[in-house]
């Protein structure tokens, strides 16, 4: 338990922030989830949108420090693969 004033609100701001981040992350995930299932049923425009919708989130949680910038580029990496093999 916190001991004084300023480290209450810094819990308190603790449990507020890690909601967000768990939200963010979740969504991220979810983003890289629907551009791989459009390139894997071989939509080609759906995959393109996608995988730019994905790249953006992927860019935003790098800029929150949420995730690390090789990550991401991992993460970008592979999905443009994909694309390029789609087309």
């Amino acid at each position: 338990m916190a001991n004084t004033k300023s480290a209450e609100k810094a819990a308190r701001q603790a449990v507020k922030h890690r909601s967000q981040n768990v939200a963010l992350r979740s969504r991220q995930r979810s983003t890289l989830r629907v551009a791989n299932e459009a390139i894997a049923a071989g939509k080609k425009d759906e995959a393109t949108a996608a995988v730019r919708t994905a790249t953006s989130s992927v860019d935003s949680l790098v800029n929150k420090g949420l995730v690390h910038k090789n990550k991401a580029s991992r993460h970008k990496k592979r999905l443009a693969a994909k694309l390029k093999k789609l087309a």
